[in-house]
């Protein structure tokens, strides 16, 4: 499908105040998702304390918390291509904030777990949604950077929970995690008074207006008109909007090799961030403390391999700075696994989070340049929302093959994943440099 043309000397959203701003907005939307996701980790043993949960009730409560986000990155990505980004945007960071905070008031499971399946479908929209805000706010030339820096805001998120977590607990308990969930409800007011919509989505809107009196008027004929109708259809029905991810034999091979990118980027992410502290601490000896260093370490590649893609995927473009990555995903995790001297690890996992996870970003500048604007933030929650449900087993698998066979052998399996996504890229079209449509 083409959804892009090549760059022209109109360029998108001039102001670069403007440009920050957006940018700002999106990184954060994204950072409370990994804050959010993280404190629930840190307060399931104060939950199980308090309401006498097993550990497959507190287990549930994360497994909700995704499926409301799986839910919510649905429906709020075709609000988002209805009513804004921006506008969207501040919705799901209100909705999150608010249910958040709510679980701090939990009696027991059942209300505890509404909450969460509600702040879940609060979280699953932030992703896509500033994912196209980043795409559509700046330049052609700086696009994957710009998805580049969303994705550095999830892993700050994540980076902030794990520092007062551990505090906020021993001073309050677990309910006051929750209580600072409330804050980001604030966050709402900045977006909305300093953020406009981006140029290309009310380009879009106008479009789509145009095509409505078009119609009204009888004079729908031609190829330009036909074209602003069909726009126009996807505008109003969601049903549509969710088809035009699959409208075509083209498209299709798109939306497939999209899906398979984002499922092997979350499976990697997952099953490395949910198993290496165990591993390191337990089966490498090095202890609690000594490994929650190493695997700080790994989640400052994981930064640094972000900002890196996203300054290959403009440079070089989509295809080349996948491959790279991608291969050095396959080569540093297989020798990770195989690594058993302590500097030698804190080293290497510096490289294997680098690679591994540095193509986060680049997924949202990727995604934007397959799909025209009316459709971008559905195809954006849609497609990264089904790679991260089905990202979201890598724990499980993984702790059955180590189970059976050894973690540092299940680690070493986790390359193959790698091949799969390296394979796909060739289904894909290359667009740096390209202008959104």
């Amino acid at each position: 499908m083409s959804a892009s043309t090549p760059l022209t000397t109109t360029d998108i959203a001039e102001d670069r105040g403007y440009r920050r701003k957006a940018l700002f907005a999106a990184a954060v939307g994204y950072g409370l998702d990994g804050f959010d996701l993280l404190i629930l980790s840190f307060a399931l043993s104060g939950i199980i304390a308090s309401f006498g949960l097993s550990d497959v009730e507190a287990g549930s409560l994360s497994t909700i918390t995704l499926l409301g986000a799986v839910v919510g990155g649905i429906v709020f990505g075709a609000l988002a291509d209805r009513h804004g980004r921006v506008r969207v945007l501040t919705w799901t960071v209100l909705i999150f904030a608010v249910f958040t905070g709510l679980s701090a008031l939990a009696q027991g499971y059942w209300d505890l777990a509404a909450y969460r399946f509600v702040a879940g479908i609060g979280i699953g929209g932030e992703f896509g949604i500033g994912m196209a805000l980043a795409a559509e706010a700046v330049r052609a030339d700086q696009r994957a950077r710009a998805t580049s820096w969303v994705g550095v805001g999830f892993q700050l998120g994540v980076f902030a929970a794990a520092v007062v977590s551990a505090p906020v607990i021993a001073w309050w308990g677990w309910r006051a995690l929750f209580v600072i969930g409330l804050f980001p409800a604030v966050y709402v007011f900045f977006v909305r008074r300093g953020v406009g919509e981006p140029e290309a989505f009310v380009r879009a809107q106008e479009q789509t207006a145009e095509a409505d009196v078009d119609e009204e008027a009888g004079s729908g004929a031609g190829p330009a008109a036909s074209s602003r109708e069909s726009s126009a259809a996807v505008r109003e029905s969601f049903a549509a909007k969710i088809g035009a991810l699959a409208k075509d034999r083209e498209t299709v091979t798109i939306t497939f090799a999209l899906t398979v990118l984002t499922s092997v980027q979350n499976f990697g992410y997952f099953g490395i961030i949910t198993w290496l502290p165990n591993y390191l601490s337990e089966q490498m000896g090095l202890g609690i403390t000594k490994g929650s260093l190493w695997t700080g370490v790994t989640v400052m590649g994981m930064l640094a391999g972000i900002l890196i893609f996203g300054q290959f995927a403009d440079r070089l473009g989509r295809r080349p700075a996948f491959w790279i990555f991608q291969s050095g995903a396959i080569v540093t995790i297989l020798v990770y696994s195989q690594l058993s001297d302590p500097t030698a690890l804190l080293a290497g996992g510096f490289f294997m989070g680098a690679f591994a996870n540095g193509m986060l970003g680049g997924h949202g500048a990727l995604l934007a340049e397959m799909y025209p604007t009316e459709v971008r933030a559905t195809a954006q929650n849609v497609i990264f929302n089904i790679g991260r449900a089905i990202g979201g087993l890598a724990p499980v698998v993984i702790a059955v093959l180590a189970g059976s066979l050894g973690f540092g052998f299940a680690l070493a399996l986790l390359p193959t994943i790698y091949v799969i996504q390296f394979l796909a890229m060739f289904l894909l079209p290359e667009k740096r440099g390209h202008a959104l449509v």
